[in-house]
């Protein structure tokens, strides 16, 4: 539970180290942190024994078109967010992933056909009507928090098709988006990634990109084999509760009547979600409780 809290905190909490770095463009943070990310993470598969997993998924053809996908929607998401950060649009963010595992259930049946419970179709269809009321108030797609949802949910979808462990898929995924990242540092980056010009808090400060990417995922992986997973997703609202608070106390980001009435209604859809997951979860441990004392024969 600790490596679960501290997993999502961090990524909550990420928002304030994105705004230390306003100052350069989106898509340079971006390849920053996918550089500085990959450095990270061999040195994380060399020290966890993983390096093998990575050899035998390099192999093969599927997997490495399916994770140069997830890769490609990975990055798009970082994009989205580290922008939306620092223009003013962390609500959007919190919004967006907020939304997320509401949109991961309806992949889920769309995709995997995984069957729909009666209260999660009701959350589902609350949050939909949240995100109407936005639309139909400012009279424009809420894209932000429905890109950063829509490309968070895939990526989950094609990881669950790829039997590859998080640390080597992510280190793959970051490897394939490297090439990009160096043409763009060394053909396009601006005078704040002169690693031999700045001072020193400042590459710092792009360097940490790797430790803010690579520290909560090693917590989530660390909780994700400790915890059922249905007990573990009780702790992603975390991430965007903190996203909202600092959005509104920190950044002072204005939240009008209809982004608080989108909010409700998701927050409302979230509770429902979580209430049904709980209740499956209960269900699912006593029976099995009581297969466990039905004899053998």
């Amino acid at each position: 539970m600790l490596f679960a809290l501290a997993a999502y905190a961090m990524w909550g909490f990420a928002p304030l180290y994105f705004k230390l770095l306003q100052a350069l463009p989106a898509q340079e943070i971006l390849m920053h942190r996918v550089i500085w990310s990959v450095l990270v993470l061999c040195i994380l598969v060399i020290f966890t024994g993983k390096f093998t997993q990575v050899k035998i998924a390099a192999k093969n053809i599927k997997v490495m078109s399916i994770l140069l996908l997830s890769g490609l929607l990975l990055a798009v998401n970082w994009l989205i967010f580290i922008w939306a950060i620092n223009n003013g649009h962390l609500l959007d963010g919190s919004l967006g992933y907020y939304i997320n595992p509401l949109l991961n259930v309806f992949l889920g049946r769309l995709f995997l056909q995984e069957r729909l419970r009666p209260l999660q179709k009701a959350a589902v269809a609350l949050a939909f009507i949240g995100v109407s009321i936005l639309v139909i108030s400012f009279g424009q797609v809420p894209w932000i928090a429905l890109s950063l949802a829509a490309t968070f949910g895939i990526y989950g979808l094609l990881r669950k098709k790829v039997a590859v462990d998080s640390l080597p898929g992510l280190l793959l995924e970051t490897m394939m988006m490297l090439p990009f990242a160096l043409i763009y540092w060394f053909g396009f980056s601006s005078e704040l990634s002169d690693l031999t010009s700045n001072s020193l808090s400042l590459n710092v400060s792009l360097i940490c990109a790797g430790i803010v990417t690579t520290a909560p995922l090693l917590c989530f992986t660390g909780a994700a084999r400790r915890l059922r997973y249905s007990t573990l997703g009780f702790f992603q609202y975390l991430g965007p509760s903190i996203m909202f608070v600092i959005a509104v106390w920190w950044f002072n980001e204005s939240l009008d009547m209809a982004k608080i009435t989108t909010f409700a209604f998701v927050w409302l859809a979230l509770a429902m979600f979580s209430f049904d997951s709980y209740r499956a979860y209960r269900s699912s441990k006593k029976q099995a409780a009581i297969n466990a004392t039905i004899p053998v024969r």
